[in-house]
């Protein structure tokens, strides 16, 4: 036990010594007051006299105030902590001779009341006598309370017989209730019967009570009911030498050694030799006064077991009590001097060791007295850092390694990388991964340290170790970026694979080894999602190398073949489009026609339809695949046709060049035939639009003279006229007229205006074309489309043709409109005969009596009698057969009702010009229109008057036209 380490982590305050001021008056008499008691609590030390007066004491041991609670000595006090409260014993004055003179009462510090017009005292909230005919009397020798809930108190006092008489309850009040404890006594000496030491253990709804005597230590379980009694060991100690550590363990003191006991039984114990005068705790130290056997001089040690070094130790004179208050020990002294010791903060205790080299004992000082992470780290740097000086690599490795978290790595690392310790460095490095703390940079040097030291085994550990959580303890990029510079490939596409970072799994085994059948594997082990997206980045060296099998996964991933049941419109929109991948194909236009091609004949009902057919449009129609907005002309570059002429004759032969021309002519009348396949299954007769960008297949079409597509588009929007520029453009007379034949039948929906247009095409081409004129002059004349003046003055302008071209057509229109003249001339006789008759006739009837001379009746046919009624129309009727409608004739009513009819009809169409405008344009010659308009009286000014006789006549001698 000498052998323990010596240190002054405790100093003296408030000066070496303080003296206990005992009153205020100063005179001799109080100046011979003895203490007998002493407690402390809320900042305030208390002490019990012998003439009954208790005293307070500030910080520093000043003097605060007085009271006298008892008339003779004060025994025990103690002062409470969770409430403002003093207890005290003490001697008072005996009323009967049958009574104690002791007694306890209670204080309430926070009231005071008035002694005299100068003192105050507190006020005392209740008086108990201790003893009774029940508790008879006997000497204490120890007192303790223990605070339940408020108001309650547990009161334990010591006897010198064994016994310990307990008081339970609220004494302010007198609701208590008193037991009886006994100790057992076997012993003849009663000093060794004595209670000598009590302590309180609480431990949840349980409650011990330890009772030690000079020949014993026992224990009271208080919460059963008798409370039971243990003896823990057969040896105790004396007054004074008992404490309760912070963790409620009972420490007694016996010359020999120090002994600790839990409520099972006596546990450590420590052999420090020396009476123990004075037993304490504090703080995690245990506090002894020990006497010298042989010198008599009084030590006082501060212990700490944990860390097995005396923190302070000091001579001091004979202590009396020992208090701990203010963060401070403070013993008082028989002659009444004090002595206040206290702890030295953990800096400069530190510093104290750091001096001595004594890093060991710093960090366990640290570690014991639960100093923070940072605090406990530095120790460790500095232990670390004197380990390094003496190139003890390995020792301060692993003090380096403990400070992780809390000291800058790049702070080990440096020193380390300087010392080429690879091996501890690398070890380092693990500790920072295993914690979660590491970085980019740590994972790629530690990496980098397997490597170098071409440790597999380590490097399989680290990056192959099983993890239940299945998160990786370092950065996965930098890891994978290290094993592949290094050549580790397996290693980087295990990390990949486990992170499943499968761009990284399938750049190693595309760009490093090369394994295009593996990529390709690996991407059809993937979720739809995720090799869609593998593919869109890493498609086109796939393309380039395993194309066929590259286009397979695609056509499975845009169609799911796996789940063909469920291939409606709506699952079909949540699937990759084929369009999303079109980039992939940018060098190899063939092999993006063949997934286009089979996907088409998969899936139907694509929602990117559209843009499917002008991709396959582009490629079909296109006379070089490598067409600029599919692929750019690279060095290098050969894939079907896309080498240049001189590149391919630098290479080949004549012979060669050749094949490859026939080659790629059949290729384009191939794609030129499926294009035009395309461009009509794609425009279904009965959709107005089709499944492809019209103006995009024009521009094909003309960009690569795509005739037979162009004619197509033209011909199904209904571009006539642009259907025969074709023709015209390309000088296929023959296809122009046959062109025409089909597209300028007006019965069969056509326009009739493409002759006049092939005319003048005729007309204007500058060469001899005498049979197709005639054969065009036959439909213009069958159906009368231009007047044979147009036809002239069209054909004059080409001076290859001759009259003899259209001789005969003059002649026959000629012929007819000499015809038509005639019959013009015969019907206008005709109607001017007809106006000269009924003009006469109008004024017969004007100027002239009419004779009736009918006898019979028009609408009976009986005879006539009267009253009968003439008609001016000859007719004649009864009376009686008119009816109601005697003012017109039955007979001619009808056709006078239809003429006016017709005369209405006519004069409301005068009115609707939008038809009159129709009828001209739609007709052949819109003249004959005007002029029938005109013919009709429809454009003339209409007049108001009476042109004509009367309506009707009246019932005796008129009659109606």
């Amino acid at each position: 036990m000498y052998q323990w380490r010596k240190f002054e982590f405790f100093e003296e305050k408030y000066g070496a010594k303080c003296s206990v001021p005992e009153g205020d008056d100063g005179d001799d008499v109080v100046r011979e007051k003895k203490i007998e008691c002493c407690s402390s609590g809320r900042g305030k030390v208390v002490t019990g006299f012998d003439d009954g007066v208790v005293c307070f004491f500030d910080r520093g041991l000043k003097f605060n105030y007085a009271f006298q609670p008892h008339s003779s000595s004060v025994l025990f006090l103690q002062q409470l902590k969770q409430r403002n409260f003093l207890v005290t014993i003490g001697g008072d004055e005996q009323l009967t001779p049958q009574q104690s003179a002791l007694c306890l009462k209670v204080f309430d510090l926070d009231k005071m009341q008035p002694e005299s017009s100068s003192t105050t005292s507190p006020d005392c909230v209740g008086i108990l006598r201790i003893f009774t005919n029940q508790f008879p009397e006997a000497k204490i020798t120890s007192f303790l309370v223990l605070e339940e809930v408020p108001p309650i108190l547990l009161i334990a006092i010591g006897l010198d017989n064994g016994s310990i008489y307990c008081i339970k309850g609220d004494i302010a009040r007198e609701r208590i209730t008193r037991f009886r404890l006994q100790v057992e006594n076997n012993q003849p000496d009663k000093t060794l019967s004595a209670v000598t030491g009590l302590g309180f253990k609480v431990d949840g709804q349980s409650l011990q009570l330890f009772a030690v005597t000079p020949s014993s230590v026992s224990l009271f379980s208080l919460h059963n009911q008798p409370p039971r009694r243990q003896t823990l060991d057969q040896i105790g100690c004396g007054v004074n030498s008992v404490a309760m550590s912070e963790r409620s363990e009972l420490i007694i003191g016996r010359p020999e050694a120090v002994y600790f006991y839990e409520i099972d039984g006596r546990g450590p114990c420590w052999a420090f030799e020396g009476e123990k005068k004075l037993l304490g705790w504090f703080r995690g130290y245990l506090l002894c006064v020990i006497a010298d056997q042989r010198t008599g001089k009084h030590t006082f040690n501060i212990y700490d077991l944990k860390n097995r070094l005396i923190a302070h130790s000091a001579l001091v004179k004979e202590v009396s009590h020992m208090l701990y208050e203010w963060g401070n020990i403070i013993l008082i002294m028989n002659d009444k001097s004090a002595l206040c010791i206290g702890e030295k903060d953990m800096e400069s205790k530190l510093d104290m060791l750091f001096k001595k080299n004594l890093y060991t004992v710093a960090i366990n000082l640290v570690q014991t007295q639960q100093a923070d992470a940072a605090a406990t780290a530095e120790v460790l740097r500095k232990y670390g850092d004197h380990l390094y000086s003496k190139q003890d690599y390995d020792e301060a490795m692993a003090q380096y390694i403990l400070t992780i978290g809390h000291l800058e790595p790049s702070y080990v690392i440096q020193k380390f990388l300087d010392a080429q310790r690879i091996y501890n460095l690398t070890n380092y490095l693990e500790k920072l991964h295993e914690k979660g703390l590491a970085s980019k940079d740590h994972t790629t040097l530690l990496l980098n340290c397997y490597t170098k030291l071409k440790d597999v085994e380590k490097l399989n550990l680290f990056i192959k170790s099983d993890d239940s959580i299945g998160e990786l303890k370092f950065d996965v990029e930098t890891a994978i970026r290290v094993c592949r510079a290094a050549n580790y490939h397996e290693h980087a596409m295990y990390v990949a694979k486990k992170a499943g970072r499968h761009e990284w799994y399938l750049k190693i085994l595309l760009e490093d080894l090369g394994s295009y059948e593996e990529a390709l594997e690996y991407i059809s082990s993937l979720e739809s999602s995720q090799a869609g997206m593998t593919i869109k980045e890493y498609g086109k060296i796939l393309i380039e190398h395993k194309p066929v099998e590259t286009i397979q996964i695609l056509i499975r991933l845009c169609t799911e073949d796996g789940d063909r049941g469920r291939s409606n419109g709506v699952y079909m929109s949540m699937l990759p489009s084929p369009v999303d991948f079109l980039s992939i194909f940018i060098h190899h236009p063939q092999s993006l026609m063949d997934f286009l091609e089979k996907y088409t004949n998969k899936v139907n009902d694509s929602p990117a339809q559209v843009e499917i057919h002008n991709t396959l449009l582009e490629l079909y129609i296109s006379n070089e695949l490598n067409f600029p907005s599919m692929s750019q002309v690279n060095d290098g570059g050969n894939y079907l046709n896309g080498v240049s002429t001189k590149t391919m004759s630098a290479q080949s032969n004549g012979s060669t060049a050749d094949q490859k021309s026939s080659a790629h002519g059949k290729d384009l009348l191939e794609r030129h035939k499926k294009g035009l396949h395309l461009l009509k299954s794609a425009w279904p007769p009965e959709t107005e639009h089709p499944l492809y960008d019209v103006d995009l297949a024009i521009i094909l079409c003309e960009m690569n003279a795509f005739k037979d597509g162009l004619l197509y588009i033209y011909e199904k929007m209904k571009l006539y006229k642009e259907v025969i520029a074709c023709y015209m453009q390309a000088h296929d007379h023959e296809g122009l007229i046959a062109c025409c034949k089909r597209l300028g039948d007006s019965v069969k929906g056509g326009d009739p205006s493409l002759w006049a247009d092939v005319l003048k095409y005729f007309g204007e081409l500058g060469e001899d074309c005498s049979k197709e004129v005639k054969e065009v002059l036959t439909y213009i004349e069958r159906d009368d489309i231009l007047p044979p003046i147009i036809v002239l003055q069209t054909l004059s302008r080409n001076p290859c043709l001759t009259l003899s071209v259209i001789k005969d057509y003059i002649a026959r229109k000629l012929e007819r409109e000499s015809k038509m003249i005639e019959e013009d001339r015969q019907a206008i006789d005709k109607y001017q005969e007809d106006t000269l008759s009924m003009r006469k006739e109008i004024q017969d009837l004007r100027t002239n009596a009419r004779i009736f001379q009918l006898s019979k009746c028009t609408a009976c046919t009986f005879t006539l009698d009267l009253p009968a009624v003439h008609f001016m129309c000859m007719h004649s009727f009864h009376l009686r057969c008119l009816g109601d409608n005697e003012k017109e004739c039955p007979e001619c009513a009808p056709e006078y009702r239809s003429v006016l009819e017709m005369k209405r009809n006519l004069e409301q169409n005068s009115k609707d010009q939008d038809r009159f405008f129709h009828q001209v344009k739609s007709s052949k010659d819109g003249f004959s229109v005007i002029a029938e308009y005109f013919g009709k009286g429809i454009i003339s000014k209409i007049s108001n008057g009476s042109t004509s006789g009367p309506r009707s006549g009246t019932a005796s001698s008129t009659s109606g036209f």
